[in-house]
């Protein structure tokens, strides 16, 4: 799959494809989930926000989110089709918007929790791996074309001795 953000149905279509393999999460380059972990929750959010210059966006996010206990319980992942029957009880309460963004929430002890998007599903052996990559800001009104009501480059004139501080002018 490529870098585009994945929807809940194309992320649960490729995890179909493959119930036998084992389910791996990568979070930092060829760093692996602790194979402990837990599938704990699985969130639904509607999001609605308002851009820096004034246009409403919504969009829907279903976000899985992954414990990692602090001692180890097993030394094998959980198979794709054990994490299937956590979705298939999670959809038995709840309609999954299949549109919906895909966000992975993980975090242990020596990599803060965030959410994450799946950027691609690949096969490695029995596994199958599914690597994370985070986030960025994003400005919604410049992608189209708008300033936010200031011009794409500030002007800054300082005069001698002076600084950029609160009040001084420049900010």
């Amino acid at each position: 799959m490529s870098n585009t953000r994945m929807t809940w149905q194309s992320f649960r279509d490729q995890l179909e494809k493959y119930p036998e393999q084992i389910l791996q999460f990568e979070y930092a380059a060829g760093t692996l989930v602790a194979p402990s972990y837990h599938i704990t929750e699985i969130k639904q959010a509607p999001v609605t926000s308002v851009d820096c210059g004034g246009k409403m966006n919504t969009w829907t996010e279903i976000i899985v989110q992954l414990w990692e206990p602090e001692e180890s319980q097993t030394h094998r992942a959980m198979a794709v089709n054990k994490a299937l029957k956590i979705v298939d009880l999670v959809e038995k309460n709840m309609d999954l918007h299949p549109k919906a963004i895909v966000k992975i929430e993980f975090g242990n002890a020596a990599f803060d929790t965030r959410q994450m998007y799946p950027a691609e599903l690949r096969l490695e052996g029995e596994n199958l791996v599914v690597n994370l990559q985070p986030d960025a800001t994003q400005c919604k009104a410049t992608e189209r074309g708008a300033t936010c009501g200031t011009p794409k480059e500030i002007p800054v004139t300082l005069k001698a001795g002076t600084s950029c501080t609160p009040g001084g002018g420049c900010c």
